[in-house]
């Protein structure tokens, strides 16, 4: 049985089905005895060879800032991620800011996400150059070690056993969030199950 009390959660900020998956996290909190790590990865990492439409090329360009700027903060401040992620993925897709195009189109969400949670400022400067790219690349590339290199975000490791997912379009609260965390580690406690999958018939509901 996998040891469930222990949740690692990469994420890419910009993502609104991860954004839904994290805020289901923050609702199991709530309710089971867990610690979660949070871990930034890159969808921008993850499709810079891929061959993918000019629209969406223009948004993993915007999706570079975000994730170089939770790079940094993971290597100073990690006890802050996690009110960072809450932050500026409220700004991004409860406040309707997300699916930006080109390079540094998040600067002013970050700059604001910072200074809401008492950061440095100084952190923004790494969005635009590759500082840091480096370390989002290692911390990236743990996500992929765990569940391979053919999905994106989120990936979620409970206890031993990390998924791509669960991808939901609603958050459950409550008693509904906690059952839908057993089934998840009930599923990985089964060293031979790897994946469940249907077509999506409505967007995230943020």
């Amino acid at each position: 049985m996998t040891n469930s009390s222990q949740v690692t959660f990469w994420f890419d900020v910009s993502c609104p089905f991860c954004w839904q998956t994290s805020r289901w996290i923050k609702e199991v909190e709530k309710v089971r005895d867990v610690t979660v790590e949070w871990v930034p990865m890159s969808l921008s990492v993850l499709n810079e060879n891929a061959e993918i439409s000019e629209g969406y090329a223009r948004m993993m360009e915007a999706n570079w800032g975000p994730a170089r700027v939770f790079a940094k903060v993971k290597q100073d401040h990690p006890d802050k991620v996690d009110e960072l992620y809450t932050v500026m993925g409220t700004i991004i897709h409860a406040e309707g800011n997300g699916g930006r195009k080109g390079f540094g189109a998040y600067d002013e969400v970050i700059a604001q996400a910072l200074d809401a949670v008492g950061l440095p400022a100084s952190l923004a400067d790494v969005a635009n150059t590759d500082q840091v790219d480096e370390a989002l690349r290692a911390y990236h590339a743990s996500a992929m070690e765990q569940v391979g290199d053919e999905v994106g975000t989120p990936v979620v490791k409970l206890g031993d056993t990390a998924f791509f997912g669960p991808v939901i379009t609603r958050v459950p609260t409550g008693a509904k969030a906690g059952e839908l965390f057993d089934h998840a580690v009930g599923l990985a406690s089964f060293p031979y199950f790897f994946e469940l999958k249907r077509s999506r018939t409505e967007p995230p509901q943020v």
